[in-house]
């Protein structure tokens, strides 16, 4: 069961003068929701906490990377979880799997992307194909 009504309900209790604590649980729960705006909501919080406490960066940028990868914002994702992968030395088997779901989510679009381009490129291909071929019988 998800915690994050009581998370929701706790920040705005809170409200407006939300601890930072109750701020970043709040994120999270927002981030492990599998509601769209939930997780746009909490990328957005967890990037005003890292953009406004210097000495939580660090807790936030697993989960920055995470709600991103969830998102779709794999450039974004990817940025946040490399630099923990770098404050680590490489040492955070959470924010390694990460790097490697990236990597494979990035891998698996850029193939299907290329499929398109290519289909598309085939289509127009055979349709200047016929236009020409169509254009030398009427000759």
């Amino acid at each position: 069961m998800s915690n994050l009504p009581f998370l929701r309900s706790q920040y705005e209790k809170e409200s407006p003068y939300t601890s930072l604590q109750t701020e970043f649980n709040y994120a999270w729960g927002l981030i492990k929701s599998s509601a769209r705006t939930d997780q746009q909501l909490g990328v957005q919080l967890l990037s005003e906490i890292f953009r406004s406490s210097p000495d939580r960066r660090r807790e936030c940028l697993y989960y920055l990377a995470l709600g991103n990868y969830k998102l779709g914002n794999y450039a974004e994702a990817k940025r946040y979880n490399d630099s923990l992968l770098e404050l680590e030395g490489g040492s955070n088997m959470q924010a390694e799997s990460l790097r490697q779901l990236i990597e494979e989510r990035v891998n698996r679009e850029g193939l299907f992307g290329v499929a398109i381009v290519g289909g598309l490129a085939a289509a127009a291909a055979v349709g200047v194909g016929l236009l020409v071929r169509g254009a030398q019988r009427r000759r």
